[in-house]
C-alpha cells in the first residue's frame, strides 16, 4: 500500500511539473514556426532555388537583349544629304559650340549602348550597302561579337585616304577633338569608311606619319573580320568618336586651332626647332619651288626655277635663298622641315600643296593650272585656297596657263586636262613673284627679322602645342 501511495505521489508531481511547462513549450513551438515563416519570405536570404531561378532571368534577359540588336544598313538609302545617311540612328552635335559636328559612344543619346559594325557574310566588303552598324548594350553583345577595347576615331567621308588633301580633310575634326581633351584621347586605332564601305587598306603613309605625330598614337587601322567569311562577327566599340561631315560645323577660330595643333605637333615629332631670330642682319626671304613629275608638271623646271630666284634676289639681296623640291622624294619629315623654313610656296595645283599645312602662319602659297583647268574644273580646283585661309596662311592667287593643244572632242574633257603639264609667261611670273616677294619680305621685317610668331612658337617651344 506504501509502495502504491508513492507511486501516486511521484506521478502527481510530474503531472504538475508538466502543466507548468506547457506554456514555455506553446511558446517555443510559436517562436519556431514565425522563425520558419520569415525565413521563407524574406529577401534578404533566398534559398537555392530562388538563386538559381533569379540567374535564370537574368540570362534570358540578356539572351533577349541580343536577340533585340538590329542592324541596318551604314548608308541609310533614305537619306539624301552626304553625312546623314552614316549611322543614321543618331543625330551628330557639336558640343561645344564652334566644334566639328560629331557622335559620341557610348552616350546618353545611345542610351549607353556600344557601337557595333558588320558585313553579312558572302558580300563584297566595297559594297557600301553590305555593311550594317546597330547599338548594343556592353553585357548584351551580339553572339559572336568581338570586343575592340579603347577609343576608336570612326571616319566617314566620300574621297580617298590615300590622297593628302583628302585625308588632311578627314583628320582635321578628329585633331580639333583630341586637342580639347588636353590630348587625353588617344585612339586605339580608326575606322576608316569610304561612302558607308570599310576602308582596310588605310591612308597615305604621310597622312598616317601626320595622325602619328597629332595623336602620339600610331594609325592602326581597323580591319573587320573578313566579310567573306562564313561566320563574320560583329566588332563592337568599347568607346567611339564619329565625324561624317569632315570639318563641317568648325569655327574659323577652331580650324585656326586645328590646323595649328597639327603644324605644332608634327614639328614636335620630327624635332624641327622653332627658328630664332638673327640679332642684327636682314630677314631671309625662303622659297621653295615644289615640283611634280608627270602629270601638272612644267614644262620648264630651269626657267622657273630661274625667274623666281632672280626675283628673290632682288626682294632679298644675299638674304634670299630660293630650294626645289619634289615632295615624293622626302620623307614626311624632311617634308615637315623643309616647308616649316618656307616664307613663299610656289607649286603646281596638286597633293603636294597639302605641306603648306608646316609653314608659318601668315606664309604665301602661290598656285599655277594647266590649260583647261580654270574653264572646266568648277569649285574643286580651290580647294587649296580654302585650305590657306583655314589654315592662316596668305594664297596670292593663281595662274592659269592660257596655252597648250586642245582636247579631243569627248564628254569628260577634264580627263584629257588634268594631267597636262604647265608652261610658263617669264614677264607675269616676274611680275607676279616681285609683288608676293616684297610684301613677304615686310610682313618678315614687321615680325623682328624673321622671329617666330608668338603664341605659335612658345607652344613648340614648351613642347605641349596647347595639350596642357
Amino acid at each position: 500500500m506504501a509502495r502504491k501511495r508513492n507511486t501516486a505521489t511521484v506521478l502527481q508531481r510530474r503531472l504538475r511539473t508538466a502543466v507548468r511547462l506547457f506554456p514555455l513549450l506553446v511558446f517555443a513551438v510559436v517562436c519556431y514556426l514565425q522563425f520558419r515563416t520569415i525565413s521563407r519570405f524574406s529577401p534578404t536570404a533566398p534559398c537555392d532555388d530562388d538563386t538559381s531561378r533569379r540567374a535564370a532571368m537574368d540570362d534570358d534577359l540578356i539572351d533577349r537583349l541580343r536577340e533585340s540588336v538590329t542592324f541596318l544598313p551604314l548608308r541609310d538609302p533614305r537619306k539624301r544629304r552626304a553625312g546623314e545617311w552614316f549611322i543614321s540612328a543618331l543625330n551628330d552635335t557639336s558640343e561645344p559650340d564652334g566644334e566639328a559636328r560629331n557622335i559620341v559612344l557610348p552616350s546618353a543619346a545611345s542610351s549607353g549602348r556600344l557601337l557595333c559594325v558588320r558585313a553579312p557574310p558572302g558580300t563584297d566588303a566595297a559594297y557600301a550597302l553590305a555593311w550594317r552598324d546597330a547599338l548594343a548594350w556592353r553585357d548584351a553583345l551580339p553572339r559572336g561579337a568581338a570586343l575592340r577595347p579603347g577609343l576608336t576615331f570612326v571616319s566617314e567621308m566620300s574621297y580617298d585616304y590615300r590622297n593628302l588633301w583628302h585625308g588632311l580633310s578627314a583628320l582635321v575634326p578628329f585633331a580639333s577633338w583630341h586637342a580639347r581633351s588636353g590630348c587625353r584621347a588617344v585612339p586605339a586605332r580608326w575606322a576608316l569608311f569610304h561612302h558607308g564601305a570599310a576602308v582596310r587598306t588605310g591612308a597615305s603613309a604621310w597622312l598616317a606619319s601626320l595622325t602619328e605625330a597629332a595623336t602620339g598614337a600610331e594609325m592602326a587601322v581597323e580591319t573587320f573580320p573578313d566579310a567573306a567569311a562564313a561566320s563574320a562577327a560583329p566588332a563592337c566599340f568599347e568607346e567611339a568618336v564619329v565625324f561624317r561631315r569632315q570639318m563641317e560645323g568648325l569655327s574659323r577660330a577652331r580650324l585656326l586651332g586645328a590646323f595649328e595643333f597639327m603644324r605644332c605637333k608634327a614639328r614636335s615629332h620630327c624635332g624641327v626647332a622653332p627658328a630664332p631670330a638673327p640679332a642684327t642682319q636682314s630677314p631671309a626671304l625662303c622659297v621653295t619651288l615644289l615640283f611634280r613629275d608627270g602629270a601638272r608638271a612644267f614644262k620648264d623646271e630651269a626657267a622657273v626655277s630661274r625667274v623666281f630666284g632672280a626675283e628673290c634676289a632682288r626682294a632679298a639681296g644675299s638674304g634670299c635663298a630660293v630650294a626645289t623640291a619634289r615632295a615624293g622624294n622626302l620623307t614626311f619629315c624632311e617634308q615637315v622641315a623643309l616647308l616649316s623654313g618656307t616664307d613663299v610656296l610656289v607649286s603646281a595645283h596638286g597633293a603636294q600643296l597639302t605641306n603648306m599645312l608646316f609653314m608659318d602662319r601668315n606664309s604665301s602659297v602661290m598656285e599655277l593650272y594647266p590649260l583647261g583647268w580654270r574653264q572646266r574644273a568648277g569649285g574643286g580646283q580651290f580647294v587649296y585656297r580654302w585650305m590657306a585661309d583655314r589654315a592662316g596662311m596668305r594664297h596670292e592667287g593663281s595662274w592659269w596657263d592660257p596655252h597648250g593643244e586642245p582636247c579631243p572632242d569627248s564628254p569628260d574633257i577634264l580627263s584629257c586636262y588634268k594631267d597636262r603639264q604647265i608652261g610658263i609667261d617669264e614677264a607675269y611670273f616676274a611680275r607676279w613673284a616681285a609683288k608676293v616677294f616684297a610684301a613677304a619680305m615686310e610682313r618678315k621685317k614687321r615680325r623682328g627679322g624673321g622671329e617666330a610668331s608668338g603664341e605659335e612658337r612658345r607652344r613648340e617651344a614648351a613642347d605641349d602645342c596647347g595639350c596642357s
